[in-house]
Parts: C-alpha cells; structure tokens; sequence
C-alpha cells in the first residue's frame, strides 16, 4: 500500500489523500485550497493523477476543504463512487451546488465590473458540475464495513464535528490506515462525541489545533458582550460563518442568550445564506448525531429571521440600525458576507465577529492581524469596525483533545501522519505526540508518497 498527500500539508485546506494498493488508486476526501492565493491557484492545475484512474472516493464529512474538488474531479473524467455517510450526502447536496452557484456569480460579477486580470473570467467550475458530481455518490451506513474498490474496504465511525463527519478506517488484505478526517470536541453542545478507534496500522490525523489549548470560558458570554457593546455604539454585528455547523451552534447560543434576557429579545437576527437555511433543516432529519430533540430544533433555528433571496440581502445592507447578520463563508473568502464587509466595515459603529478559525491568506486572517483595508471584487474597503474573534466556538478538537483521543489506541501504529493544520499547528502536534507517547511521527510534504509496508 502506498499513500501520498495531494493536499492538506503544512495548511488546513485541500485534503485529498491518495491511497494505491496494486493497481487500485482510491481518493480519502477531495477538497478545495483556500487561503493563500498559491495554494488556491493549486485548484486550477492539473490534477497530479489522472482522474480517470481513482477508482473510487470516500469522504470524511462536507465542508468544501473536503469535498469542494469533486465537481472538477468528475468534469475531468472520475467515474467511481464516492462513498460518504447520509448526512454527508445530504449537504453535500446543498454545499457543492452552492459553492458552484457562487463561483459563477463572482465570475460574473468580476466580468460586469471589469477587475478579473482573466478575459473572460471563468469559474472554477459551475453549478451543473457539481450537479453532476452528485450522481456519484453512495452513501453508507455508520459502522459498517464497505467493499469499495480492489481489495480496499472502508468502515465509517463518527468523527463528531459536524453533522455526517467520519473517521474512515480503510483496509486492503493487509493494512489497516485510518484517518481522523476533521476530528470533533469531545464536550460539543450540540453534537455527540468522535467514536474512538482501538487499533490501525498507519495512521492520518488533523491537527488545526495542534498548537493550542481551548480557553475553557463560556463562549456565549463572549458573543453577548461584543454583540451589546456594538449595540450600545448603534451598530451592526457582522459575523461570518461556515453554514454548516458553525452557524447553527451560533443560533443555539444565541437562542440561549434572548431567553436568558443577556441579550435584547427584540434584536433583529439574520441567516443570511440560503445554504445554511438548508443545512439546518437537515439536523432535523439527522436526529441520532445530535442532542436536541425536534422542538429545540424548532425553537433554536427560529431566534433568526433566514434570508433566501438576493434582494433582501441587498436590503440588509441598506439598513443602518442595529442588528445581528450571520453570512457565509467562515473566512470571509466567498459568499454574501462579502457584500456585508463593503457595506459596513468602514463604520466604527459596527463590529466584525470572527468565529472560528482563519487559514493563513484568507481576508479573515487579515483583518484579525490589524489590516486597514480589505480587497473585495477588486476595491480596497477602509476597515474602520471593530474586529474580534470567539476563539473557542470551534468544532476542531485541540491539542489536548486531540492526545485524549489517542490515548483509546491499544498499541502505536506504525506511523502517525499529522495533515490538515498550519506548519506551527501540525509541527506542534508531532512534537508533543513524539515526546509524550513516543509515536513515531511525521508531517508529509505537498505531493510526498509513503510506502505502508
């Protein structure tokens, strides 16, 4: 068996690990680069391996770094199946028409206003690709063995995270390689816990928060304080969110903190992504992955008035009374919160609430390192609003965490690959499980292949 590392190295985007065993080539998950623009121009190459010659995908779970490259991976010729679990499937549905939708509309936007360098702008590929896309995909059950390709088999476990997300534990006749995917906190309020895995001969494990110890306060006491401080100052709370699973945990707080009078009960809430409207009726469907029984559902995904159509986005931005908007993406590299950023970040009133992590090269990680202006559909926007970040919302289990989950394993395998995290993050990680457990350890450069003997 030999792996090799088509993305995901020393960055948390673009996972994609190949996995050959004889002649069969099987793909673990198939994401997008964000970020830094060299990694994102890796989107537009030529993919390492014919896809024609991948026999088969299994993704850990929905989020684009995971998933966002399938359209493209079909467009150019794949025709295997993607195997994922049911709710993986069910926003996988949601997210890659989206993203495909939205890719169009920038390349569009950039043609109308004349700032792409490209004549014509192109998208990276477009809402039919990724219709397309999902015509190859198979979901499986949770805990169940899989014949998926040659000798490969895959057995998915629950990885918490977000709604779907998997541990995959993949087999030929030989070896076992199992791969965290994006692994979840073990006390996440909404969701249950990552199963734990007793034994694998090789494995692959996330470290996004490899470098890091999660401060232990209530997050919600954060969101209520900077959320009343700008209504205090008459301003607009802008807070880009990943709409799957980052925005419904802000609802969830936030649901708590009206009913708690912490609050305003007559503050106006905003959804303003028809994507996360989407996903978060698929928690309804997707009852045994998380704690809240049908009428929490109801109640919590109801403290927000969801915005569908572009006209009331664009009214939004024309209000200037104090409010809450919640809009996609997470890092502030896509979506509608872009147009939210033009409209409000150059008013001191207003303040921009960052809740999750910022890859290196995003417009998020700008702003939270003191830029003065951000660059939007070409044009420098002054950054006059306030900037914060609630850094302990996330879904990515941290490093103590992380050792936790570890510590289930009867024996060390083999080797543990650490991915999915920044060079600090991923570099912290393998120190810390070298020196503590004495694993043996390694962080795969861009493209490098192993033997799994």
């Amino acid at each position: 068996m030999q792996i090799q590392f088509l993305g995901a190295t020393n960055t948390v985007t673009g996972s994609k690990h190949l996995v050959s065993s004889g002649k069969t080539k099987i793909l673990v998950d198939c994401g997008l680069f964000q970020g830094y623009k060299q990694l994102r121009l890796r989107n537009w190459e030529q993919f390492p391996v014919d896809p024609a010659d991948i026999e088969a995908v299994v993704l850990t779970h929905a989020h684009l770094d995971h998933s966002g490259y399938l359209p493209i991976l079909v467009r150019d010729g794949f025709r295997g199946k993607i195997f994922c679990s049911e709710a993986t499937y069910d926003l996988c549905k949601i997210l890659l028409p989206d993203s495909g939708r939205l890719l169009e509309e920038d390349a569009d936007y950039a043609n109308r206003h004349g700032f792409s360098k490209h004549k014509p702008a192109l998208p990276l590929y477009t809402e039919d690709d990724a219709h397309r896309a999902l015509k190859f995909f198979h979901p499986v059950p949770f805990g169940v063995r899989q014949d998926v390709a040659g000798p490969f088999t895959a057995e998915l476990h629950h990885a918490g995270h977000i709604l779907g997300a998997a541990i995959v534990v993949l087999r030929d006749q030989q070896r076992t390689v199992s791969f965290s995917g994006d692994l979840g906190r073990p006390n996440d309020p909404l969701l249950i816990p990552p199963d734990t895995i007793e034994e694998t001969d090789y494995l692959v494990i996330e470290s996004t928060y490899g470098n890091r110890v999660q401060d232990a306060s209530d997050p919600a006491e954060m969101l209520a304080k900077t959320i009343n401080d700008t209504l205090d100052r008459g301003g607009v709370t802008i807070i880009p969110s990943f709409a799957v699973g980052r925005t419904q945990i802000l609802l969830h707080y936030l649901y708590q903190l009206k009913e708690a009078g912490k609050i305003p009960s007559v503050l106006p809430i905003y959804v303003n992504s028809p994507m996360a409207v989407d996903a978060t009726a698929i928690y309804q469907k997707h009852k045994d992955e998380h704690f809240m029984n049908p009428d929490q559902c109801h109640a919590i995904f109801s403290v927000a008035k969801m915005v569908n159509s572009v006209e009331d986005s664009i009214w939004l931005n024309q209000q200037r009374r104090p409010m809450v908007i919640i809009a996609g993406s997470g890092m502030a590299t896509g979506g509608r919160v872009l147009h939210h950023l033009k409209a409000f970040a150059s008013d001191r009133r207003n303040t921009i609430l960052f809740s999750g992590y910022q890859a290196g090269g995003t417009r998020g990680a700008a702003m939270l390192a003191g830029a003065d202006s951000i660059k939007i559909h070409g044009e420098y926007i002054p950054l006059q609003a306030h900037v914060a970040q609630i850094t302990n919302l996330s879904a990515h289990a941290d490093r103590e965490e992380i050792l936790a989950w570890l510590s289930h394993f009867k024996s060390p395998p083999k080797q543990t690959f650490i991915v999915h995290g920044e060079p600090d993050a991923a570099d912290m990680l393998r120190r810390t499980i070298e020196e503590r457990k004495h694993w043996r350890c390694q962080v795969p450069e861009y493209l490098q292949k192993f033997e799994l003997s």
